[in-house]
């Protein structure tokens, strides 16, 4: 892999996002519908946070707790994602290098980077793109003998 691959190489560019009015039942449901683990949080169009499914399973109570079906729920729908979202976010531009997306990804031990051109958000790289990205660099797998 060279440095030539830019992070708009491999981003995600359809994005699924919730509004900063949003609750953690709306994350909930937009995670379990769309199979993603990171959401972006919009104001407007200014990116504010970011929720993740860890973010989602941290809020909700045990289920070994003395908790019933409607608290459960009341807690889900009655928690503002503002309370839980990510703040402190760590972003990158469309034109970084994947090395050194990667680089930042690790050292500041996140699973995914919102990329942002300007002040706006126009994809998220997350592990699953640097993975779907090595998998074209490995040779394939030999064919099992008959």
């Amino acid at each position: 892999m060279s440095d030539s691959n830019l992070v708009r190489d491999i981003m995600s560019s359809s994005l699924t996002t919730l509004p900063l009015v949003s609750s953690l039942l709306d994350a909930a449901i937009a995670m379990r519908r769309s199979s993603l683990r990171h959401l972006p949080i919009l104001d407007g169009e200014r990116l504010v946070g970011i929720i993740t499914e860890r973010d989602v399973q941290r809020c909700a109570p045990s289920l070994l707790s003395n908790v019933t079906q409607e608290e459960y729920n009341s807690i889900f729908e009655n928690t503002p994602i503002e309370r839980v979202m990510l703040r402190d976010l760590v972003t990158v531009a469309p034109d970084a290098s994947v090395r050194d997306a990667l680089a930042l990804m690790l050292d500041r031990r996140v699973g995914c980077l919102p990329v942002i051109e300007g002040e706006r958000l126009v994809g998220i790289l997350t592990r699953s793109d640097l993975m779907n990205l090595l998998m074209k660099f490995l040779p394939a797998a030999p064919e099992p003998a008959a």
